[in-house]
C-alpha cells in the first residue's frame, strides 16, 4: 500500500508533532488542520486546504493495559512481516520499548517464524541482554540486543525499531547510497534516511550496534551496506509502515534505474527539493506513518483472528 493511497485527506500544509510515545498522544480524534502547523493553513500553490476529522493513537492510563495493548501490535507487527515474506531463515527483529520498565525491550524468540508469533511468544530483556520475562522460547539473538539496545539508548524517542533483510532493501544496500527523491512515496524519507557504510558480520559486538545508531542519528530509516535496512518509530505502526514503504522504495530504485540504463544510461527524473520537502511534510511525519500504517494491522487482525492475541 502507498502512502499516497494510505493518506487521502488533507494534512497537506503541515509539519505533524512528533509523537513522543503513545500515552502522549489525544485519545480523541481532532481536525486535520492540527496535525500541521495549525488552522487555516493553506495548500503550496496558495489554495485553502479543507480539513476533516483526523484521528490519533490510543492513549492507556494504565500502563500495563498500554504494555498489552501493544505487545499484541507487536505480534500483529511480526505476522505482517511474514506475510511480506521479510523473513529470510532465522534473520530479522523487531523490538517495541516497554511502557512499564523503559530501560527494557519486548522482541522476537530467536528461531520462531514470524508466521506464527504471538503475543505470549515475546520475550522481555534488560539493557544488559538478559531475558527476564516472556513465553517458553527465551532464546535471545544476539545481534537484536546488540543493534536494537543501541538504538533504543540513543533514542529515547523511538518506540519501536524493525530490521529485517528483505529483499530489495538488502540487494539495494549493495550500492552504499541513499534512495533518490524520485516517487511520492520516497518523500517520506526526504532528508530523514541515512547510510552504514560498513559490514562487519553478524552484529555480535555493542561497538558495532553503538556504530548503527550513530548512523541513523535523528533520521527514521538506515541502509546498513551489505546488510539490509533499520527503521524506527514513535509508533509501532509507524516503524512498520516506515520499513515496508522504504522497502519499496529500493525496488523501484533497482526498476528505474535499470530501465534509464536501458534507455541509453540516463536517470531517472529526481522531484525538485522544494516539492519534495512539501510532500515530506505531509506524509513524512509520525502522526502520517501511524495512520497510513494501521489499515494493515486491521487486515492482519482480522486474518489472525485471536491466535495472534494468546
Amino acid at each position: 500500500m502507498s502512502a499516497t493511497n494510505a493518506i487521502t485527506t488533507t494534512i497537506e500544509a503541515a509539519q505533524a508533532p512528533q509523537l513522543h510515545s503513545v500515552a502522549a498522544s489525544a485519545a480523541s480524534s481532532v481536525p486535520a488542520a492540527e496535525v500541521g502547523d495549525g488552522a487555516g493553513a493553506a495548500s503550496q500553490h496558495g489554495a485553502p486546504v479543507r480539513t476533516q476529522t483526523f484521528p490519533k493513537p490510543p492513549v492507556f492510563q494504565n500502563k500495563l493495559d498500554e504494555r498489552e495493548y501493544l505487545k499484541g501490535r507487536l505480534a500483529l507487527a511480526f505476522r505482517l512481516f511474514g506475510h511480506n515474506g521479510y523473513e529470510e531463515g532465522v534473520a530479522g527483529h523487531i523490538t517495541l520499548r516497554d511502557p512499564v520498565l523503559p530501560g527494557h525491550f519486548w522482541v522476537n524468540p530467536f528461531g520462531v517464524p514470524f508466521t506464527h508469533i504471538r503475543k505470549s511468544d515475546l520475550i522481555l530483556v534488560d539493557s544488559e541482554g538478559n531475558v527476564v520475562d516472556g513465553g517458553e522460547n527465551r532464546l535471545l539473538n544476539v545481534a537484536a540486543y546488540m543493534i536494537h539496545s543501541a538504538v533504543h539508548e540513543a533514542r529515547p524517542d523511538v518506540l519501536c525499531a524493525a530490521h529485517c533483510h528483505s529483499l530489495y532493501g538488502r540487494t539495494f544496500s549493495t550500492l552504499g547510497r541513499e534512495i533518490d527523491i524520485i516517487t511520492q512515496d520516497s518523500c517520506a524519507f526526504y532528508k530523514d534516511h541515512s547510510i552504514y557504510n560498513s559490514f562487519k558480520g553478524v552484529v555480535l559486538a555493542k561497538e558495532e550496534g553503538h556504530n548503527i545508531a550513530k548512523a541513523l542519528g535523528k533520521n527514521k530509516a538506515v541502509i546498513l551496506q551489505n546488510h539490509g535496512l533499520l527503521t524506527v518509530g514513535q509508533t509501532i505502526e509507524a516503524c512498520i509502515f516506515w520499513f515496508t514503504t522504504l522497502e519499496g522504495c529500493c525496488k523501484t530504485q533497482l526498476l528505474a534505474d535499470a530501465a534509464a540504463a536501458g534507455r541509453g544510461g540516463g536517470r531517472p527524473i529526481e522531484i525538485d527539493a522544494e516539492d519534495a520537502a512539501f510532500t515530506f511534510k505531509t506524509i513524512g511525519s509520525p502522526l502520517a506513518g501511524w495512520f497510513a500504517g494501521t489499515p494493515a494491522f486491521t487486515v492482519l487482525e482480522r486474518q489472525c483472528g485471536a491466535d495472534v492475541f494468546h
